[in-house]
């Protein structure tokens, strides 16, 4: 979440920074600014609105100039206002933007206020900003390093300030921000695709890092304040994926981007072998005795389907963590396991952070699936997989999801085949299915005009339920949560199974019920389940396999799905519920690809 773009060059760098803001807006945000330094003085634009809007502002103001920073802001201290967006001033003279949360802030507030520091936001991030000035020492390089020791927290930083142009100042803690390297002038970004045609010569800076930038060069210190070298890398950044072509929201293009996604994740995997996961997975996998995956939301419930797959096929146990209470209880450390963290940027704040739990208490054996290659994620696991499902823009996950299972999959079946458990006939049978997925998804999304039918019956509804067994209980989990996100209905998801348990209290003709019907080994189950909420006069609304025998009647409506695809069910189930959710939400009127309150990528706590 957040964004932050900065520049210092020979140019003017107002339609970098703006251009940079709008290639992070995938991430989430609910206001945005812009500061330039501009004829000896700091001068500003701050919007609660798209930056669109700001991107008129600073036209109409005539903003120019060749240092400055930017950023789009995701609201957690303070409400989404004008007075709470960055850039954030102290006395007209330093400039800075922030993403993270200072843990220590009110602390730090008290003492400046003392000082007397005027404070004219309720945000963390003014705090330092004002910080910053109380210890200027005439050297913003220094004033930084001295800042940050200070804070408590986790902090990604863009200061500049106005006695010194051509200079701006980045440090990072446990936030990504990279450095871009150009001829005569220099950048920093949340990630490299703000930068995409400005520069392709990327640094990752490390925890701990500052980095000061000006015009011809740029130093970077470590966390003790000491001069270090980070790679140059050459990152191709691709923008044309931010372009919606044919369809009306970025959602509804990555729903029918699947087959090609998928396609491009399995490219290449000719056979079924560990080295599909690193060059030691083979090792790696010889001695561990079970897996820990931790993730949280979508990614959650893709290491909630790979339990059902790991543990039927490869008959490792495994334990799924949700990232962000693994690290707050008393677990039971095993350095046998290997630790799989799933995440779509890479740079989620709590997965890391359970990574970094996981490897203290000697748990070593990591692994992640993850979609971007240059990550955090992917730097600090041992082994790793890349999805290529593309950039994702719209803030509900789709390609990324259905991605991660492709590539959870081929865990279970390598490690399958590692203990011995997979034949040379069950592993052609699983790579012929899996190479059919992109034709199985695209009959799947041909179902589009039944299910947006559906979708008018259930914008008008506040509630709903979703139930799957097996295999499709974290699919039904995925789908309940894809229709609150992005419709705002209140929706939860049981196993089939718990239906009696409580639930079914709330069954009314009111509530539909959306129910995912694979023809598996649970159907007779789940036939009975159904007949539960019909008892009580709720609507079934039905995804069945063709051979399910689950016809339409009074209060049960059917979508009948191309085929059943055995294990690899849930990747074409899901891709319904997505359809659903968002016709729904189409429907409502909402914000398709930015709903309220949500941000794409959660890099704070």
């Amino acid at each position: 979440m957040c964004g932050i773009v900065g520049a210092v060059a020979q140019r003017n760098i107002t339609p970098i920074l703006l251009q940079g803001l709008k290639r992070l807006e995938y991430r989430g945000y609910d206001s945005c600014g812009v500061a330039l330094h501009v004829d000896g003085s700091l001068q500003r634009s701050r919007s609660t609105s798209r930056v669109a809007d700001l991107e008129m502002q600073v036209e109409k103001a005539g903003l120019a100039g060749f240092t400055g920073i930017a950023h789009t802001r995701w609201a957690t201290h303070g409400a989404p206002a004008s007075h709470n967006a960055h850039p954030h001033f102290s006395r007209e003279r330093i400039g800075l933007v922030h993403n993270g949360i200072i843990e220590n802030h009110d602390e730090l507030r008290a003492e400046l206020q003392a000082a007397g520091y005027v404070f004219e936001s309720q945000t963390d991030t003014e705090v330092v900003a004002h910080l910053v000035d109380h210890i200027y020492t005439g050297d913003l390089f220094e004033t930084v390093q001295q800042a940050v020791k200070r804070l408590h927290g986790a902090y990604a930083l863009a200061v500049f300030c106005r006695d010194e142009p051509h200079r701006v100042i980045g440090a990072r803690k446990a936030m990504p921000l990279i450095v871009g390297v150009g001829k005569g002038e220099n950048f920093l970004a949340s990630d490299a695709m703000a930068l995409a045609g400005v520069t392709d010569q990327i640094i990752y800076l490390e925890d701990g890092d500052v980095v000061d930038l000006q015009l011809q060069r740029y130093w970077i210190v470590d966390e003790q304040g000491k001069p270090v070298e980070r790679e140059v890398r050459t990152v191709h950044a691709h923008t044309g994926a931010a372009e919606l072509g044919p369809y009306r929201h970025f959602m509804q293009k990555e729903i029918f981007e699947q087959p090609r996604a998928i396609g491009d994740t399995l490219d290449g995997v000719t056979g079924i072998m560990p080295e599909l996961f690193g060059d030691k997975a083979f090792s790696v996998f010889k001695k561990i005795d079970s897996v820990l995956i931790l993730a949280c939301g979508t990614s959650y419930y893709a290491g909630l389907t790979a339990k059902y797959w790991i543990e039927s096929i490869a008959q490792i146990p495994v334990n799924v963590e949700i990232a962000s209470e693994y690290r707050y209880r008393d677990s039971v450390p095993n350095p046998n396991a290997l630790v799989v963290t799933i995440s779509q940027s890479g740079e989620t704040a709590d997965t890391l952070a359970a990574l970094r739990h996981a490897r203290s208490q000697d748990m070593v054996n990591s692994l992640t699936i993850c979609n971007v290659s240059t990550s955090a994620m992917v730097r600090e696991c041992m082994l790793s997989y890349i999805t290529r499902a593309g950039v994702e823009i719209g803030v509900a996950s789709t390609k990324a999801f259905t991605t991660q299972l492709a590539a959870l999959f081929l865990l279970a079946l390598s490690l399958a085949q590692v203990r011995g458990r997979l034949s040379d006939e069950q592993e052609a049978a699983h790579l012929k299915a899996m190479r059919h997925l992109p034709v199985s998804i695209g009959a799947v999304l041909a179902l589009e005009p039944q299910i947006i039918a559906w979708a008018e019956e259930f914008a008008r509804k506040e509630n709903a339920l979703f139930l799957g067994r097996g295999l499709h209980y974290p699919i039904a989990l995925e789908g309940a949560l894809k229709l609150k996100e992005i419709s705002y209905i209140h929706a939860e998801a049981y196993p089939a199974g718990e239906l009696k348990h409580g639930p079914l209290a709330l069954v009314t003709e009111e509530m539909p019920v959306v129910t995912i019907a694979p023809n598996d080994a649970l159907i007779e189950k789940l036939k009975s389940n159904m007949q539960e909420v019909r008892a009580r006069g709720g609507q079934l609304y039905v995804f069945a396999d063709a051979d399910s025998k689950i016809t339409p009647s009074e209060g049960v409506h059917v979508i009948r799905m191309p085929e059943h695809y055995g294990l690899l069910s849930p990747i074409l189930h899901v891709v319904p519920l997505q359809l659903l959710a968002y016709h729904t939400a189409l429907a409502r009127g909402t914000d398709v690809d930015k709903p309220r309150n949500l941000a794409k990528s959660v890099t704070v706590e």
